[in-house]
């Protein structure tokens, strides 16, 4: 069982799920040539 807090397994998922999501962010901009921002109706 995991520890609760910062350790290795936590920072590095935490690393590569933000990966994910700033690439699938540029993506979807390069795609439809509108920003995530606009998706999300705040620009």
């Amino acid at each position: 069982m995991q520890k609760l807090g910062f350790n290795n397994f936590s920072e590095m998922l935490n690393g590569r799920l933000a990966m994910i999501g700033f690439i699938s962010a540029l993506l979807t901009e390069a795609l439809t040539g509108k920003g995530v921002l606009h998706f999300l109706g705040l620009f």
